[in-house]
């Protein structure tokens, strides 16, 4: 962490720098560099014919725990640095946001892909527990998960596509 602050500690402690801006640039450079950061840009390559990037990567991990922590993970990331009086709603930022070649994060395609996503997809950790527990094997839940995360992959990618 010491090598990602060190830049910005210098850049801050020069007048006339624009501190606001620098400090979230920094707030942004350690959630990148989080371990939740680091996961996201590692299943990015997955998840881009899907429309989406590392930071909804993030989000897609954080709500196999329940499907509603989705938005409260987008609101942590999108909120990073901000001091809360005048800045934006997270609508607004996520309107804002655009992939590193400029183009939208969050256009038709992309939602109405990720809302099939999770049409298809396994609802949390809690069903596969309901089923071990039910099952008593690891079988079904295994079988669970497999089937309907590749089912909803599938139908994200055939939708992104259509949109896109």
């Amino acid at each position: 962490m010491q090598q990602i602050s060190q830049p910005y500690q210098q850049a801050i402690s020069i007048k006339g720098a624009d501190s606001a801006q620098l400090r979230k640039e920094y707030q942004s450079a350690k959630l990148e560099n989080s371990y939740a950061g680091i996961l996201g840009k590692t299943i990015e390559p997955a998840i881009t014919p899907l429309g989406y990037d590392w930071k909804i990567g993030i989000a897609l991990i954080t709500s196999f725990a329940a499907r509603e922590v989705f938005v409260g993970t987008m609101a942590t990331i999108y909120s990073v640095g901000d001091d809360n009086d005048g800045s934006l709603l997270l609508k607004e930022k996520m309107k804002a946001a655009v992939k590193p070649d400029g183009k939208p994060v969050f256009n038709l395609a992309s939602g109405l892909s990720l809302m099939i996503f999770y049409v298809f997809a396994m609802q949390c950790m809690s069903t596969l527990a309901v089923v071990k527990r039910e099952t008593k094997s690891w079988k079904w839940p295994v079988i669970q998960l497999i089937y309907m995360t590749g089912l909803a992959y599938l139908m994200s990618w055939v939708v992104y596509q259509l949109f896109k």
